[in-house]
């Protein structure tokens, strides 16, 4: 077996994968990929963020055609084996299987890097194939062309991974990334060898250059195409079915259900299916705790990144993304693709192609609280995000003073926050305050799960903070009133018992044992004046 022709490598990968206590079969993909063999819609490109199972997939389907059959008795177990045509299919194809991930050693310069490719993969071809009488002088694809032309029978399935990795690296050049694209396109388009062309990335090919050398690729993303999206990520189904397996394994479980919910869903499919971050849910049901698994791949990973381009155009959106908020926004995949981001909508697309922020319905949004942890840090960090940074610097000190019941304090930082020099200061509407009190709160999420508008009670509750690092602290129920008194928040917590959040189901006891504290603030528009009040409405347990 070769380097890059029916390699060990994917083969090797997959069965360690298959072998993980929290495997999910997506072999089913298979079926529609062999349904394209071979015919006009054989050049297919998928486009995810990174962390969502492109490369297990990439080492699936390069598993599963190639003549390198020490997979097959996975396969065997696996739902493609339902397909009558799986035995004709299963190992029978020569497979050319390329990460493009993998540089030279101390490589310098796009020449090292693709010389490396192309050295190895001529390597493979003349020892798979001797009575082709291959010249190595030769290009690649003209030594391709030349196998082909016995029978026309020697076509090959290439499977290419990460194709837009060197676009990220800082010896890469302009005029590189176009020699990379005539090389992809002088490999791949329009060669009667190819039977089919699977590649995977993050960024899309569709708008990368003007030319057409990547044109023959019907591309799927998942803010575009509903196609194939059940392939990539976990869906709910298959989520309930690793936590089932999760709760038989585990003597000791600490993660819920509903924590990786909370903490990994919140991508959507073009129909708007749930889709959970698979690599930190395998990761927390490993560890047999929810946490931040997220972690930086480098500088096009950093959220702040992005937000630098044009901090003005962005912040206050970030502001209300951080509280829970969807902003509306004009997605476009293919603004990534330069990193020359200048507008709001350059700025988010990229976010979104990366997986910071998730697209729906013409909203981007922070999906879930392992994103939120990231934006949280940044607010906290950059001075230069301004009248954000100075709400979020204050948040420490809030959470004291709800804490200690200085009602005064709250108010008086409530009063601190009206008079920065914030756009959201409006309060045209409760909306408005609630994503001021999230920037003054957000500290609390450090100990703290935050929820806006959770069901507690006969009603809907502004925020719930339940204490996640000591279920014995005090819990915090917050409502806010606009040109209400604060007694009257506080009579809503009370009148509709939201305390409830927290008697335990019935016939256990109760998860949070501490004291549960009602805190009511209210803005009157006319005096420009903020005020609270904080009562205790359970004792702690015992």
């Amino acid at each position: 077996m070769g380097f890059y022709l029916n390699s060990n490598n994917p083969v090797d990968s997959y069965i360690r994968e298959y072998n993980s206590p929290y495997f999910v079969d997506k072999s089913i993909l298979l079926g529609d990929l062999t349904d394209r063999i071979s015919t006009s819609v054989n050049y297919i490109c998928i486009t995810r963020p990174r962390r969502f199972g492109k490369s297990v997939t990439a080492n699936m389907i390069s598993a599963y055609f190639s003549r390198n059959m020490r997979a097959k008795e996975v396969f065997d177990r696996l739902r493609i084996s339902e397909r009558p045509d799986y035995h004709d299919n299963c190992g029978q194809y020569d497979v050319i299987s390329v990460s493009f991930n993998e540089v030279p050693e101390r490589c310098r310069e796009y020449g090292q890097y693709i010389s490396r490719i192309e050295r190895k993969l001529k390597k493979d071809l003349i020892r798979q194939f001797p009575e082709a009488d291959i010249d190595p002088e030769d290009a690649v694809w003209d030594i391709l062309r030349d196998i082909n032309a016995g029978d026309g029978r020697n076509q090959f399935i290439f499977v290419l991974d990460e194709w837009d990795f060197i676009f990220h690296r800082d010896f890469i050049t302009e005029e590189d990334k176009k020699d990379f694209l005539i090389f992809l396109s002088n490999l791949l388009k329009d060669k009667a060898y190819v039977a089919l062309a699977y590649m995977t990335g993050i960024l899309p090919i569709s708008k990368y250059s003007s030319g057409s050398e990547l044109n023959m690729f019907a591309e799927y993303t998942m803010a575009s195409e509903e196609k194939y999206s059940e392939s990539f990520g976990f869906t709910d189904q298959e989520v309930d079915e690793l936590y089932a397996r999760y709760l038989k394994n585990q003597p000791n479980p600490l993660v819920s259900r509903e924590g990786l919910r909370d903490w990994y869903d919140g991508y959507h499919t073009k129909a708007g299916g749930r889709v959970y971050n698979p690599r930190s849910v395998v990761l927390s049901l490993v560890n047999n705790n929810l946490g931040n698994y997220w972690s930086s791949s480098g500088p096009y990973d950093e959220i702040y990144y992005y937000v630098s381009h044009n901090v003005a155009a962005v912040r206050d959106d970030l502001a209300q993304m951080t509280a829970g908020l969807a902003v509306p926004a004009h997605i476009q995949e293919y603004a990534a693709v330069s990193m020359n981001l200048t507008t709001k909508d350059e700025i988010f697309s990229a976010m979104v192609v990366y997986g910071f922020l998730s697209y729906e319905k013409g909203c981007v949004s922070i999906p879930n609280k392992e994103l939120t942890d990231q934006f949280c840090r940044m607010l906290l960090k950059e001075p230069s995000l301004g009248y954000v940074h100075q709400l979020a610097a204050v948040s420490s000190r809030m959470l004291k003073a709800i804490l200690a019941q200085d009602a005064d304090t709250v108010a008086e930082i409530m009063e601190y926050a009206h008079n920065t020099e914030s756009p959201l200061l409006h309060y045209n509407s409760e909306s408005e305050l609630t994503v001021l009190v999230s920037l003054v709160c957000l500290s609390a999420r450090d100990t703290y799960r935050v929820e806006r508008e959770d069901k507690a009670g006969i009603g809907y509750v502004d925020f719930i903070f339940y204490p996640e690092t000591d279920h014995r602290a005090d819990a915090i129920i917050l409502e806010l009133k606009v040109d209400h008194k604060a007694d009257d928040a506080l009579r809503q917590i009370k009148d509709r018992n939201y305390v409830l959040k927290f008697s335990g189901k019935l016939g256990k006891k109760p998860e949070y044992t501490g004291r549960v504290l009602g805190v009511g603030i209210s803005y009157d528009r006319k005096t420009k004046k903020h005020t609270c009040k904080i009562e205790v409405l359970r004792d702690a347990l015992h």
